[in-house]
């Protein structure tokens, strides 16, 4: 952000104003200027594919499995973990946007820029009163010893029918050094192979079940990931063609005129009061009915979300459709220009698009961080921003290959510059019909998909933890006692 800062409020490194690009010819960047700001841009992508994994999977594991309250308070932590993001999102969409807009560029950039300084300094202030975890080594390399040795090395060695019979350490192995125990699935049995014992104990011809069973978690997870690039999609299209509509029509509100992009602030609203609504009300109602301490599963509220995305692009497409119709009773296809129709016919799909992403989205985040095994937090965390990246890629490759499609055999195509002239309804419906189909392989993977016990495995241990049944508070034991009640009920879900 400092170097964005720089380009844009240091004359030499950012190209003069153009005041009239229709009748002067601008000059061009420098190649010194275009490596300044992509320079900026790139590193930003990268602090924020470093950063946003971890820092959520900091603040979860900041909370106690073992401890009830802590356990029950961790059930909220995405909701309002989203709600902070998406709050972030509304002031840069209104505040930050309007500074850029009507002061200037350079107090635009440099107020995030003060706030990101503010936030590190605070970060490191809270450092030491963090709960840690110790590094545990590359999960990426853990999940090769396993592939390697199961795909390569044991080809040929049978699994014993008994998973006991499986290389294992000693549950207090596990206890004294703070981990899980995770026993043997039959599920991806080919990879057990990795933990038969053949010869001398190798790390790359021997893993134990644990480090086998970590692996599985993680691959079984990826179908779910897959399922998850096409609402990402979705995602890419509100900044981009429902941004474009909005340019079409009548923005006008007596002297304001309303920015197409800050429509997007709707889905921003949408989805925090639809956090808040989901947490405090949606859950307290559906737990008296499922007896499941979040209200519904995890896969559950993505597929509601899921639902929503089908709906939304069926809306967008009927929207759209009227435009074109009103486009055409006024003359305007052909040489395009301004619909008259207000700009707000626009905002079902907003806000719809808001709400599907209280469901889908903190359920994402949320699923790929609690499934992914206790040393892979931060890589299962990973898999959520992973969607995201790929759904842009996958938005840009449809846009371009339905436009280059239907642009054949003389046809005019669906999406032209002039998108009174273009079929915007017909990419639309194409779209709705894809999230179906998407939503068809979610109902699919999810009919085999098993998910990972939890340290409490049910809604009655939980509220037996809650009413002081299974273990006291820790302030009413001893610090030793308390981690021996840990290391016991650890033991027991082992």
């Amino acid at each position: 952000m400092s170097l964005l800062t720089l380009s844009v409020s240091l004359p030499a490194l950012r190209p003069p104003i153009c005041t009239n690009a229709a009748v002067e010819t601008c000059k061009e960047a420098s190649t010194v200027q275009l490596a300044v700001f992509l320079g900026a841009l790139y590193t930003l992508a990268i602090g924020t594919g470093g950063t946003k994994p971890n820092i959520s999977t900091i603040g979860a594991e900041q909370f106690d499995d073992f401890h009830p309250e802590e356990k029950a308070y961790k059930l909220s932590f995405f909701n309002w973990w989203m709600f902070s993001i998406f709050f972030g999102t509304l002031f840069a969409n209104t505040v930050l946007v309007s500074i850029q807009d009507n002061v200037g560029w350079a107090l635009g950039f440099g107020l995030p820029t003060l706030g990101l300084v503010i936030s590190v300094a605070i970060f490191l202030a809270g450092t030491p009163f963090y709960r840690h975890r110790q590094p545990a080594g590359s999960p990426f390399a853990r999940m090769a010893k396993v592939d390697i040795v199961a795909a390569l090395r044991k080809w040929k060695v049978s699994v014993p029918n008994d998973p006991k019979e499986l290389h294992e350490l000693d549950s207090e192995e596990y206890a004294e050094a703070g981990k899980f125990r995770i026993d043997s699935t039959p599920t991806l049995r080919f990879l057990n192979k990795a933990a038969v014992k053949t010869g001398p104990a190798d790390p790359w011809m021997l893993c134990s079940v644990t480090q086998v069973e970590e692996t599985k978690q993680m691959l079984r997870m990826i179908p779910i990931l897959i399922a998850t690039f096409v609402p990402s999609t979705m995602i890419a299209q509100i900044n981009t063609l429902f941004v474009k509509q909005g340019t079409t029509l009548d923005r006008q509100i007596g002297s304001f005129e309303v920015p197409p992009a800050s429509l997007a602030g709707f889905v921003t609203l949408s989805m925090l009061v639809c956090v808040v609504l989901y947490d405090r009300f949606f859950v307290r109602i559906a737990r008296r009915w499922t007896r499941n301490p979040r209200g519904i599963t995890l896969l559950q509220r993505m597929g509601i979300g899921l639902v929503f995305h089908i709906i939304i692009m069926i809306i967008a497409s009927l929207i759209e459709r009227y435009r074109l119709r009103v486009a055409r009773q006024h003359g305007l296809v052909e040489k395009g220009g301004q619909v008259p129709s207000t700009i707000f016919i626009l905002l079902p799909q907003f806000v719809l698009m808001g709400t599907a992403d209280a469901f889908l989205e903190v359920a994402k985040l949320e699923f790929f961080f609690d499934q992914a095994p206790e040393s892979m937090k931060s890589l299962g965390t990973s898999y959520s921003t992973t969607s995201f990246g790929v759904g842009n890629f996958i938005s840009s490759f449809l846009l371009s290959t339905v436009s280059h499609i239907t642009k054949k055999h003389g046809h005019r195509g669906w999406i032209l510059n002039n998108l009174n002239a273009s079929h915007l309804d017909y990419y639309y419906a194409f779209l709705a019909i894809l999230n179906f189909l998407n939503f068809i392989f979610f109902l699919v993977v999810i009919r085999f998909y098993v998910y990972k016990a939890e340290v409490s495995d049910s809604m009655e241990v939980l509220a037996e933890e809650l009413k002081g049944m299974r273990l006291r508070e820790p302030n009413q034991v001893s610090t030793h006692e308390w981690n021996v009640q840990k290391k016991s009920l650890h033991r027991n879900q082992s």
